[in-house]
C-alpha cells in the first residue's frame, strides 16, 4: 500500500507532460471561436430579398451585475463586447449590412483627416456620403442570474468517497428592431441561455495500518465560458427577431418556398409555442 500510495504521488507530480519545457510549447494554439448548432442556423438562413442596412450604437450590459469573487468586485459577470457579437451575427446572417455607429466618432475624424490633406494641395479624394440605415437594433443583455439550479449527490463507504456537483445560471438578452423613418418598434425578441457549471471529485481517507493514513484526492470541474453563452444567445435572438419580421410582413424571403426550410419552420414554431 505504501508503494501504491508513493507511485499514486509521484504520479501526480509528474502529470504534466510540458513540465520543464519553455512556455510557448505547452501552450494551446489559437483557433475559431467553436461554432455552435444557433450558429449554424444563422448561417443556413435562407437569403432575403434585399439585404437590409441596419445600425447598433450600444447594446450593452445592462445588468449591473459584478462577479461575486471578493477580488473581482469591478469585473462585470458578463461581457462588455456584446455589441461586436451581435454585428458580427448580423454580418453572418446576410440578412444585413451593417453600419459603423458604435466607432462614429472615429470614422467621422479619419474623413476630416483626409479632407483636410485636399487643402494642402494633394489630389482630391471623393468621398461618398455614409449609409444611412433603415432599420435601428437596440437592446442588451438585461439579466444574469446565478444558482438557478443546485444539484448533487455523493456516497462514502469505508473512508473512500465520490460526489459530484451541478449549478445553473442564467443569462437574458433583448433585441428589438426600430423602423428609423417612424421610431416604429417593429419586433421585441427576449431569448434566455443556461450557463452549466459540473463537478465531479473523489478522495480517500483511510488508515492502512496504525498511524499510518492514505489521503489521496482527484476531482473534474468544467464551466461553460459566459461570453460564449451570452454569443449564443444573442444570435437565437436574431434569428428569431428575422423570423418574426418574415412572420409579421416587416421583410420578405427572396424566394417564398424558402418559408418552408426547417430552419425558419423550427423557429416558427418555437414563436407560436414557446417550448416550456
Amino acid at each position: 500500500m505504501m508503494l501504491l500510495a508513493t507511485g499514486l504521488v509521484s504520479g501526480c507530480a509528474t502529470l504534466d507532460p510540458n513540465k520543464g519545457k519553455p512556455a510557448a510549447v505547452g501552450e494551446d494554439a489559437p483557433v475559431l471561436t467553436p461554432m455552435s448548432s444557433t450558429h449554424k442556423d444563422l448561417l443556413n438562413l435562407p437569403p432575403a430579398r434585399g439585404p437590409i442596412v441596419a445600425a447598433v450604437y450600444n447594446f450593452r450590459d445592462q445588468t449591473g451585475q459584478f462577479k461575486p469573487t471578493a477580488d473581482s468586485s469591478y469585473s462585470t459577470a458578463v461581457t462588455q463586447g456584446a455589441t461586436s457579437m451581435l454585428i458580427k451575427a448580423m454580418l453572418d446572417s446576410g440578412w444585413f449590412v451593417p453600419v459603423e455607429r458604435e466607432g462614429l466618432q472615429n470614422l467621422l475624424t479619419e474623413r476630416k483627416i483626409i479632407r483636410s490633406t485636399e487643402e494642402k494641395g494633394v489630389a482630391p479624394v471623393e468621398l461618398p456620403n455614409l449609409m444611412a440605415a433603415g432599420i435601428l437594433l437596440e437592446g442588451g443583455i438585461i439579466g444574469y442570474e446565478t444558482n438557478v439550479k443546485t444539484g448533487g449527490g455523493g456516497a462514502r463507504y469505508l473512508g473512500i468517497g465520490l460526489s459530484d456537483m451541478y449549478r445553473t445560471d442564467q443569462v437574458t438578452i433583448n433585441l428589438r428592431a426600430v423602423d428609423i423613418r417612424s421610431g416604429r418598434i417593429l419586433s421585441s425578441i427576449s431569448t434566455t441561455k443556461a450557463i452549466l457549471s459540473y463537478k465531479l471529485s473523489g478522495d480517500v481517507y483511510k488508515f492502512i495500518k496504525f498511524k499510518s493514513l492514505l489521503e489521496l484526492e482527484a476531482g473534474y470541474t468544467r464551466n461553460e465560458p459566459v461570453q460564449l453563452c451570452v454569443q449564443d444567445a444573442i444570435e437565437a435572438g436574431l434569428i428569431y427577431l428575422i423570423t418574426k419580421g418574415i412572420k409579421d410582413n416587416h421583410w420578405t424571403l427572396r424566394n417564398n418556398v424558402d418559408l418552408q426550410s426547417p430552419v425558419l419552420q423550427r423557429y416558427l414554431q418555437e414563436l407560436v409555442a414557446p417550448a416550456a
